[in-house]
């Protein structure tokens, strides 16, 4: 049974975009029908391809943003010279079909009954994953107390940010702006470094679970700065990608 589970999630099958949300100009949120999934756990990934007239293909693995239960839903930042973001983001629309692969990923996830606290780190859209966690959370009733840190460019770089201005009880967000802060601006402004982590940070003897999701400069530093402050590395779970962030 558990082999066919596994060929099922790595089969290719053909989705059904139902949604397409602008999250900032350049990010969009991508809401599937998927006629054959399996479920999935919040932290899990999806693996896209895009095939060309000509033949040619292209693949790409994004990060499932929706809780489990929810419809599947992806959220892809634009990368001017990306084959495959500018067609997801500029291109696409409610009705087309897309073709994936997934869930995909054990590693990188999180279950009310693995506790807490959380600690939550994101790099620009580094955010997706850990936007599944906070919704898992709030859909099983768990009372796991949260800190998400997140590091974006500008205020209108924050990707759910509508969301992210009203946390369910006990899930505190922090933001920092690395390049530029509205007039009026009250948060950090600069980029996460041991003296941020410092202040926001769960203390080490807490034995905070940790997840630090980013450009690959960022995740290296935050899980650096962790480990030597005292975390357990074996809490601290990173994923890193290629894509721009708050660095």
């Amino acid at each position: 049974m558990a082999g066919t589970a596994v060929r099922r999630r790595l089969t290719w099958q053909v989705a059904k975009v139902t949604a397409v949300t602008a999250e900032t100009a350049s990010v969009r949120t991508i809401t599937l029908d998927v006629p054959d999934w399996p479920g999935h756990q919040a932290g899990q990934h999806v693996d896209i391809r895009l095939t060309a007239e000509d033949g040619y293909v292209a693949e790409r693995s994004y990060s499932i943003a929706s809780a489990p239960g929810e419809p599947v839903a992806i959220t892809v930042e634009r990368l001017e010279d990306g084959e495959v973001s500018p067609y997801l983001t500029d291109e696409l629309r409610t009705g087309d079909d897309l073709e994936l692969r997934g869930p995909i990923g054990g590693y990188f996830v999180w279950e009310p009954a693995d506790g807490g606290p959380l600690l939550l780190l994101a790099g620009g859209s580094g955010v997706v994953p850990l936007r599944s966690i906070l919704r898992h959370r709030e859909r099983t009733g768990s009372t796991v107390p949260i800190r998400l840190l997140y590091s974006s460019r500008t205020l209108d770089d924050v990707i759910y940010r509508r969301e992210l201005d009203q946390p369910a009880a006990g899930v505190e967000v922090i933001h920092t702006l690395t390049r530029h802060q509205p007039s009026g601006w009250t948060g950090y402004a600069r980029r996460v470094d041991a003296a941020l982590l410092a202040e926001v940070a769960w203390p080490a003897d807490a034995l905070p679970l940790t997840y630090a999701c980013g450009p690959t400069s960022f995740v290296e530093a935050v899980s650096q700065v962790l480990v030597q402050s005292g975390y357990p590395p074996q809490r601290v779970k990173t994923e890193r990608f290629g894509a721009t962030g708050g660095t």
